[in-house]
């Protein structure tokens, strides 16, 4: 028979106090530490415990007995035969405590986007994600100062110390992640979390605050809509004042977040004798706020890299725009809604970003000028949105595209640039500057960073070129957009850029001009053109005209440009200076030439030096200049003193130097030892070092170590070596793999090794099988993986495709690739010169010499 039949009400309560009191003898608890393990407040323990005091509540109840081990259902029958809920009660019924439910969940239980935790990154499709929904992703936590004082708030509450924080800061700087991380220890300590949000968070919050019970986190994201409510927001202070003083409603921890301005308004001392619609606010604030820096320091920033470097992509990602101004919350935060802003955006306002994207990639700097990018923006429409543009378009869709979102990050902000204050050339020739009057715009960098990735292979349509040629003044972004025309073909619209860069005083285009006429055999031109230049303060065409004076015969005149080419700068006339006291047999005065380059920072010299001292046989000063090279930065100098030391015999100095590069992150010296020890015939010394290689992920050398296995016979240890090799992204590995299966007789095993290696998306094995196929003869294959390395962003392989289709006598898809390759400039753009000559078009026709080479290349 249950025990608890048998006792009467004031028994069975008698009974359980009992219990309860002996267990916590036994352990040699305090009530304190009891209420704390429970998660409940003293006063509700106290209670508990007291002979006159009420009978416990069910949650009560069931807390204690999980914090001491007792039996959980028999406490409970215990407490029902005391408040004569159970058959059979006799004797008076003791007080009971009202039963109310408590809101909130476990914290456990909460997604914490659904608390308002900005994602850090685009959602993520998954198998099972319904409608293009998908996982939103959290980077890695960076914690700063604030975050000690905040889990310092923490540990006082979850020892039983009701407390309330407040984060102020500015928005998307990371308060309502750094709330969310804190609160994780109690979750594990069966903590619930309140997030008063129905029907509306002030309305929800003033209803549900006097149920709050002991463990309880009532979150106030974004306090403003509770605290400033103007109908509720003194109530709910005056609420959480009251909770957070009632002993035995605690302990609770209230966590609220709040924008700096609120927080200063809230605070503000009124008026003698005026309105103060925030004195319990302002008084709730007075102690509990907790200040959000906009800004990561310099250690957030170490912190937040090596989160990085092992392998959290999401701060990797973000470090590379965000790392220079520290502003790395905020770049988390507005990645995601500004993606959305660019698939969200009217016809004209995508367009205008578009541009803007092209704009960026392409080379022109921040600052965009908005009637460059209003008419450009213009082919980027299709004929039905241009033919509904309006007069009123181009304000309407800046307006639009200046609306910020988290972060204060806006698509494309107007600036207010800065007036550009370089010192005066030499000859005292003004420099051109734009105005600073035009309205200028910059594209967010979250943006600039998309399309650069995913619009490389596309070309800006004639409506930007036209638009730069039109209102680009800069001669930087006029060089670089020439250059830009040229690598894709477009060059007529290169020619005329560049002689625009040139009308604009452009140091670079004038002495490319004078290269060219030099080239021409027209030394007065180049010669007229080389001064204009330097006149404008160049020291390349300082280094220009030192040179033409050399070959000339003018010594005296070439040392007076060159060593003033070098004082402006550039370093390069060091060298031909060098090479003329080298030539005049001063050896002594040419190394201390270089010296001066180095001195500059320019380790490639120290190489030089080190190279030269080697042929001269001079080991130990070429040794010397190797290490120099390495401390300033350039690692693979190691290689040498390595590749010295082995030719003289010191075989163990050699492998140091190569384990000295290896350690910082050059593996290509260990393989190389290795290839020249292998070479000689010393099988046993190559195969360690390649091990030592392959270990720090090189996987050249466990293909090598692959290929030695398969030449000695196993098979086996080759297989292994060549997949984990594969595994690392080596195309050759796969490759050879598949060549050793067929070789075996295995031609299943083969078309599995293929078949796997076509499955996956590394752009150099897919290529390579496909001329595999193609020389097999098996033109459908080849295709296909020319096609799918092509979506993956080859243009190669564009090329490869458009010259199958012409073979097959395909001449409108040949066209169609070719026309692809060209748009996506680069290497594909060979293909189209390899085609149709300079200066023919497709038909033959002869053209000018700065035409386009392709009918696919109009202006």
């Amino acid at each position: 028979m249950d025990e608890a039949q048998g006792l009467s009400g004031e028994a069975a309560l008698t009974e359980l106090r009992r219990r309860l009191s002996e267990e916590l003898a036994r352990r040699r608890w305090t009530k304190t530490r009891l209420a704390a393990r429970a998660v409940l407040g003293r006063t509700t323990v106290s209670e508990a415990f007291r002979e006159d005091g009420p009978v416990p509540s069910e949650q009560t109840v069931a807390a204690l007995a999980d914090a001491l081990s007792l039996p959980r259902e028999e406490l409970l029958r215990l407490r029902r035969r005391a408040t004569g809920t159970s058959s059979g009660a006799v004797g008076p019924v003791a007080r009971v405590v009202e039963e109310v439910p408590r809101p909130g969940r476990p914290i456990g239980d909460w997604d914490p986007h659904a608390l308002e935790v900005h994602p850090a990154g685009p959602a993520v499709a998954t198998a099972g994600s319904v409608g293009g929904a998908g996982v939103r992703a959290l980077s890695a936590y960076v914690r700063r100062e604030h975050d000690r004082v905040l889990a310092e708030v923490v540990q006082e509450a979850s020892s039983g110390r009701s407390r309330i924080v407040v984060l102020v800061g500015s928005s998307s700087t990371g308060k309502t992640r750094a709330c969310w991380e804190a609160v994780q220890p109690l979750a594990a300590k069966g903590w619930q979390l309140w997030h008063p949000f129905d029907p509306t968070r002030a309305a929800a919050a003033l209803e549900g605050l006097h149920q709050v019970g002991p463990g309880t986190v009532v979150w106030l994201n974004e306090a403003q809509h509770y605290l400033g409510d103007r109908e509720h927001g003194e109530r709910i202070a005056a609420a959480l004042h009251h909770l957070l003083t009632s002993p035995e409603r605690g302990p609770v921890l209230v966590l609220g977040t709040l924008w700096s301005e609120y927080a200063q308004q809230y605070r503000a001392v009124p008026a003698p004798g005026g309105p103060d619609p925030h004195s319990r606010t302002r008084e709730i604030l007075s102690t509990s706020t907790l200040t959000v820096p906009e800004f990561f320091d310099a250690s957030a920033l170490a912190a937040a890299a090596e989160l990085a470097e092992n392998g959290d992509a999401l701060l990797a990602d973000t470090l590379t725009r965000a790392g220079a101004d520290g502003r790395v919350a905020q770049d988390l935060a507005g990645a995601p809604a500004l993606l959305g802003c660019l698939h969200d955006a009217s016809a004209p306002a995508r367009a205008l970003l578009e541009a803007a994207m092209d704009a960026r990639r392409l080379g022109l700097g921040l600052h965009l000028p908005q009637v460059f990018l209003t008419d450009a923006a213009l082919d980027y429409l299709t004929d039905l949105e241009h033919d509904q543009l309006t007069d009123s378009w181009a304000p309407l869709a800046y307006a639009e595209l200046a609306t910020a979102v988290h972060g204060k990050q806006a698509p494309l902000r107007p600036v207010n640039p800065r007036p550009a204050r370089r010192p005066a050339p030499p000859t005292g020739a003004a420099l051109p500057s734009p105005l600073l009057s035009e309205p200028m715009v910059r594209l967010a960098d979250y943006l600039e960073q998309h399309g650069r990735a995913t619009r490389r292979h596309l070309c800006p349509p004639a409506s930007f070129w036209h638009a730069a040629h039109t209102h680009l003044t800069q001669p930087d972004d006029l060089d670089n957009l020439a250059e830009e025309a040229d690598s894709r073909y477009r060059l007529q619209w290169g020619h005329s850029l560049r002689h625009r860069a040139t009308e604009r005083g452009s140091t670079g285009e004038l002495c490319t001009l004078g290269w060219k006429r030099q080239k021409a055999g027209d030394k007065e031109g180049a010669e007229t053109l080389y001064r204009t230049a330097a006149d404008l303060g160049s020291a390349e065409a300082l280094h220009a005209l030192g040179l033409m004076r050399a070959k000339s015969g003018d010594r005296d005149g070439a040392e007076t440009l060159l060593r003033e080419a070098a004082d402006r700068g550039e370093t390069y006339a060091l060298f031909s200076l060098a090479d003329m006291r080298e030539a005049s047999g001063d050896r002594e005065g040419a190394e201390a030439l270089h010296r001066e380059a180095a001195d500059r920072g320019d380790a490639e010299v120290l190489c030089n030096l080190g190279a030269s001292r080697a042929t001269a046989g001079d080991w130990e000063g070429a040794e010397a200049f190797y290490r120099e090279a390495a401390d300033r930065g350039n690692v693979l100098a190691l290689s040498s003193v390595a590749d010295i030391r082995e030719a003289s015999g010191d075989r163990e100095g050699a492998e140091a130097a190569c384990l000295e590069a290896a350690d910082r992150g050059i593996t290509y010296a260990l393989t190389s030892l290795a290839d020249v020890r292998e070479a000689s015939g010393d099988q046993e010394s190559a195969e360690v070092l390649y091990r030592k290689a392959a270990d720090l992920g090189d996987s050249y050398a466990l293909t090598s170590l692959a290929s030695m296995r398969e030449a000695s016979g196993d098979q086996e240890g080759a297989e292994a070596l060549y997949r984990r090799a594969a595994d690392l992204g080596s195309a050759d590995a796969l490759i050879s793999l598949a060549s050793m299966v067929e070789v075996s007789g295995d031609r299943n095993g083969t078309e599995a090794v293929l078949r796997e290696a076509a499955d996956g998306d590394n752009i150099r094995t897919l290529t390579s099988l496909a001329k595999i196929w193609k020389e097999y003869g098996d033109q459908e294959r080849a295709e296909a993986l020319y096609r799918k390395a092509a979506g993956l962003g080859s243009s190669p392989a564009l090329a490869s495709l458009a010259e199958m289709r012409e073979k097959a006598g395909d001449q409108t898809g040949a066209d169609a690739l070719y026309r692809k390759s060209v748009d996506g400039g680069g290497g594909a753009a060979l293909a189209v010169q390899k085609r149709w000559p300079f200066g023919l078009d497709p038909d033959g026709k002869a053209t000018p010499q700065w035409a386009c080479a392709s009918r696919f290349c109009r202006p």
